[in-house]
């Protein structure tokens, strides 16, 4: 006989999948590749370790302990752009890093003395920083994104430029390819000849409107004779990305996919047109979707996006077929070949992140069999599967006639728990940030926390998310405030009126963007009644002020042109419109937030105090944007369930949490 559950209001659910199992056992994965011997050598972040990144290589036998190739005192990550990505790059036995501290470049031996040995000159404040690079052997350097924050008072200057690896570390790099705002990609042909990059300017977002262009490598190392190959024409909106030389067309061609859209007047072929995303939005570098394999050159490998969910397939270049490989995975980014084996990220709604690998066949699409060989989890998920929630996708109307939108819906879940019979379950709606981004299908630990305590949870794909084309991203173009608000609003009203959750307990969160739309959602609709905000924007004028480079524009295509951006940036802040909240909040903010300042969080508490709203702000010191310390992850998790649980009703959470005090509710 089964185990009778246990009777237990939703929300009160008893569950292992606990906030300091959530944050201590989830590591971020920054990247991979391989060496000499095709070991897996992988980047991945350490909450135990505040956020620390470290290099990992793989075991020399099947079944063995990977080794940790980063010395103590060393933290691989980048902050060009900001959100990185693009850290390392490994050639034979070396490995090329930028270090978090001083942003510098250190070569370091996979095998032997692993010793980092500085390649780029000490600059204060982290003033010059270096991502995506690739190795030239022909000059013995490293070709990199280069961002220089030394000039003060004006933006900071991104270019490619070369590193060198003969070992003086005070030698200043040398600039290759300069004017453009923004660079990406610089890739060079197999036999060093060529050079293809990506580059685009202000206002435009990596995924609007980019170029792709190649350029001879002279016998001097520089680069003459640029000539653009995608993306040229003024008259035609597209993104071209990722530029991939082909192993047999060393200097001919270069070979890439577009996003979503074609290029016109016969520059560039359209391998396979189809509805589907064959990149994603370049927010970090390091990203890839494609690669060749085998001896041909005719071969690709490549993962696209339909409907949200990801699908891998290989490409005949003779034939013009595409043929899926099958794969349990719906989540499949950061693809890379070795041989006829294919390295990629993935994740599914029972796996969490991980490094996969498959063998493939040359003319035998589909064959072989995939292996993981790294999980953020790294533990036997078993023992807690009854604790799991398996989502399904929820398409439900917006508010604009005839269109529909999109969610992850995950129904609380327990193995030994029941809701007394008549009882509906409260609501977290997450909106993702970005806000060009998606909910992501991989299975995540942070929303079982949720729904394995009774909890139900919609991950909201709103207008302007990837993974549906560009139609549908650029529902937000112009709507930013108003699309997102009205989708969340819409998922919600959804669910509660099909009878899935309590309309009277709808709560909503979200980070960085999503945070703003979770603010903006509070202040100008009456749908949910509570919410909570990490690292989110309150004053959209004071983000266009305050941010970053990369983002510093964004807005240009979110809030409209020139002549209605500074009222609508005005119409859509939060902070102009608090007379209108009325239900309480919770904020959560790095102290080192560079992309999304604290004062956004202060202003919006401390209006929000004054008025007499239940309101708390939770600030962390030596966080970022974006939280990597366990401890943070853990306490901002327990914080956000409790402060529900008490605002909201009808619960107590089951946990022993000591809640922190609400303004104008604890008093």
């Amino acid at each position: 006989m089964g185990q009778t559950k246990c009777e237990t209001p939703y929300g009160a659910w008893k569950s292992p999948l606990t906030a300091e199992f959530v944050s201590g056992s989830s590591k971020r994965l920054g990247g991979a590749a391989v060496d000499s011997d095709g070991r897996l050598v992988w980047l991945e972040g350490r909450p135990s370790e505040a956020g620390r990144g470290v290099l990992m290589w793989e075991g020399a036998q099947s079944g063995s302990f990977p080794e940790e190739i980063t010395p103590p005192g060393f933290n691989v990550r980048t902050l060009v752009h900001e959100y990185g990505g693009g850290a390392f790059a490994v050639k034979r036995d070396n490995v090329v890093f930028s270090n978090y501290a001083d942003q510098r470049l250190y070569k370091q031996s996979i095998r032997g003395d692993r010793t980092p040995l500085p390649l780029t000159p000490a600059y204060e404040n982290k003033a010059v920083r270096y991502a995506d690079g690739i190795f030239d052997g022909r000059f013995n350097r490293l070709i990199v994104v280069r961002e220089d924050y030394r000039q003060e008072g004006v933006e900071p200057v991104n270019d490619i430029a070369a590193v060198s690896l003969n070992g003086e570390a005070n030698l200043e790099p040398v600039s290759l390819v300069k004017g453009k705002d923004f660079y990406m990609f610089p890739r060079l042909s197999p036999d060093g000849q060529m050079l293809a990059w990506m580059e685009w300017s202000h206002p435009n977002m990596p995924w609007d409107r980019t170029s792709i262009w190649v350029g001879k490598v002279s016998d001097d190392g520089s680069i003459t004779n640029p000539v653009c190959v995608a993306g040229g024409d003024e008259g035609v909106v597209e993104s071209a990305s990722e530029p991939q030389w082909s192993p047999k067309d060393s200097i001919c061609k270069v070979k890439f996919l577009l996003v979503g859209d074609q290029s016109v007047g016969g520059k560039v072929q359209s391998l396979c047109p189809m509805e589907a995303e064959f990149t994603r939005p370049a927010w970090i570098f390091g990203i890839s979707s494609f690669g060749f394999f085998g001896d041909s050159g005719d071969q690709i490998v490549c993962a696209y996006r339909q409907r949200g969910v990801s699908h891998l397939a290989t490409f005949d270049l003779s034939s013009g077929s595409l043929s899926p490989v099958k794969t349990r995975f719906t989540d499949i980014y950061n693809l890379f070949v070795h041989g006829n084996e294919v390295y990629f990220s993935a994740g599914s709604s029972t796996d969490t992140l991980s490094i996969v690998k498959v063998c493939l066949a040359e003319g035998k699409a589909g064959a072989g069999e995939d292996t993981v060989l790294w999980s953020s989890l790294g533990i036997d998920l078993e023992p807690y599967k009854p604790y799991f929630s398996t989502p399904r996708v929820v398409e439900f109307a917006t508010k604009v006639e005839g269109e529909t939108a999109f969610a992850n819906f995950y129904p609380p879940a327990n193995g030994y728990f029941v809701a007394p019979s008549r009882e509906r379950p409260p609501l977290l709606v997450r909106s993702h940030g970005g806000p060009t981004l998606e909910a992501s299908t991989t299975l995540d630990p942070a929303i079982q926390y949720w729904t394995s305590r009774g909890w139900a949870f919609a991950d909201v794909n709103y207008g302007g998310s990837t993974g549906y084309g560009r139609a549908y991203r650029e529902r937000l173009n112009g709507q930013w405030g108003i699309v997102d608000v009205n989708d969340c609003c819409s998922c919600a009203e959804h669910l509660a009126k099909i009878g899935e959750v309590d309309p009277k307990r709808l709560c909503i969160d979200g980070r960085s963007a999503g945070g703003y739309t979770t603010m903006a959602t509070l202040v100008f609709k009456d749908t949910f009644s509570a919410g909570a905000s990490l690292y989110g924007v309150s004053d959209l004028k004071c983000l266009i002020s305050d941010t970053h480079k990369f983002e510093s524009r964004y807005l240009d295509n979110l809030l409209g042109p020139e002549d209605v951006l500074e009222k609508n940036t005005y119409d859509r802040s939060p902070i102009h419109f608090l007379e209108k909240l009325s239900c309480p909040m919770i904020l959560f903010q790095g102290l080192e937030d560079k992309i999304v300042p604290p004062n956004q969080a202060r202003m919006i508490y401390e209006a929000a105090r004054m008025k007499g709203v239940p309101i708390a702000l939770v600030e962390y010191e030596g966080e970022q944007h974006g939280f990597r310390k366990a401890e943070n992850i853990r306490h901002s998790l327990e914080q956000e369930m409790t402060f529900f649980a008490r605002v909201i009703g009808g619960f107590e959470v089951a946990d022993d949490i000591v809640p922190i005090k609400i303004d104008n509710f604890d008093d």
